[in-house]
């Protein structure tokens, strides 16, 4: 009868307690959300720093061109202060998951390795003693021993860093916030003024909105006539 080699699945023994597991998938299942957050703040914030310069710089190239050149919003401080105290940091913050991603990897690698060493270890410690069982007993022990050390490094080292990664969130964004809220007082209140200019210049005082819609009124009318857009 021929000897079939025995198939390698998983260990009898609980290598790793479950509560340990529920920790591990607790405190990444908090920085995988993080990422997730991160990039859609980062993605968010860029929309908005566009949104308000287009707003801006729309009104007042259309309205006047020439005469507000030198207030055009992306001349504006408080826009690349924007950029460099919150969008940068979020860049840089986001840029640090794939690493993180790599170290939770390595160790479910080295999980799989552990798992699969100590089946070979308890298949042959099921086997009867003989010389050469006993002797590839050994060798199997021998090479669960290091792969099982570097298990429990990694995975001991990911236990302790991840929550730490997850609290330092608060600190690192914290000074990022505190600017976008002064950059966005400074900026609406140069908006404020730009288009207190805008009003006050093509404001007439002394109308009222009746005189101002009859106003409107024939000056659509002026339009109306022009032959480019007289009906046909």
């Amino acid at each position: 009868m021929s000897w079939i080699p025995f198939k390698i699945g998983q260990p009898k023994k609980q290598i790793v307690p479950k509560t340990v597991e529920r920790d591990f998938e607790r405190e990444y299942g908090k920085l995988q959300q993080l990422e997730d957050q991160t990039k859609k703040l980062q993605k968010d914030m860029k929309k908005s720093t566009d949104a308000d310069l287009g707003i801006a710089a729309g009104a007042a190239q259309t309205l006047f061109p020439t005469s507000l050149a030198s207030n055009h919003p992306s001349s504006f401080p408080q826009v690349n202060q924007i950029q460099k105290t919150v969008i940068e940091p979020l860049k840089k913050f986001s840029s640090v998951f794939p690493s993180l991603n790599m170290a939770v990897k390595r160790r479910e690698q080295a999980l799989q390795d552990y798992k699969r060493l100590q089946s070979k270890v308890e298949k042959y410690e099921e086997k009867e003693r003989t010389g050469p069982v006993l002797a590839k007993l050994h060798q199997a022990r021998e090479e669960l021993r290091p792969v099982k050390e570097d298990f429990e490094a990694k995975n001991k080292q990911l236990l302790e860093e991840m929550p730490k990664f997850y609290s330092s969130r608060i600190d690192y964004f914290k000074p990022s916030f505190e600017s976008l809220v002064r950059a966005q007082v400074v900026y609406y209140t140069e908006m404020h003024k730009i288009f207190g200019d805008l009003s006050a210049q093509i404001d007439q005082p002394g109308l009222s909105d009746e005189q101002r819609e009859r106003e409107n009124e024939a000056k659509l009318s002026e339009l109306r006539a022009l032959s480019i857009v007289a009906d046909d």
